[in-house]
């Protein structure tokens, strides 16, 4: 049976990293030049997951940000001829992302509680950003 659906843990507190988390998401931490949450989104899509429920939490609008599409920036991008960067853009807003919110910082194990309708007694797989290895993607 083909895994289609992963839940990604996006609601906790970043305490680990705090200060930086105090005012940012520990998910929008960026690692060289793109966000954390992007590598966990990616990981999914190149393992053949084709939707993706992100379990977010108080101060995590970035996120759903990060992933929507930026219609001033895209223009502004086209305009000035940054095709490169237009790319780059717009390849995170092509994902079939759905977001819930965890109201209190419960635990893993209500988090993953929040994606039972999304879920639908389907597998899924459940990813955490808390690790970066260097590894081949499996399918």
């Amino acid at each position: 049976m083909k895994v289609r659906k992963a839940v990604i843990l996006a609601a906790g507190l970043g305490t680990r990293f705090l200060p930086a988390t105090k005012a940012m998401p520990k998910e929008m931490l960026p690692i060289i030049d793109r966000p954390t949450i992007e590598f966990i989104v990616k990981e999914a899509i190149d393992s053949g997951i084709e939707d993706i429920l992100i379990v977010t939490g108080k101060g995590k609008q970035p996120i759903e940000n990060h992933f929507d599409s930026n219609p001033e920036l895209e223009a502004n991008l086209k305009e000035k001829g940054k095709s490169h960067l237009l790319k780059l853009v717009q390849e995170t807003t092509n994902i079939n992302l759905f977001f819930i919110r965890q109201p209190h910082p419960n635990g893993l194990g209500d988090a993953v509680l929040r994606a039972r309708d999304f879920i639908d007694n389907e597998p899924f797989v459940v990813m955490l950003g808390d690790d970066l290895m260097r590894d081949k993607v499996s399918n």
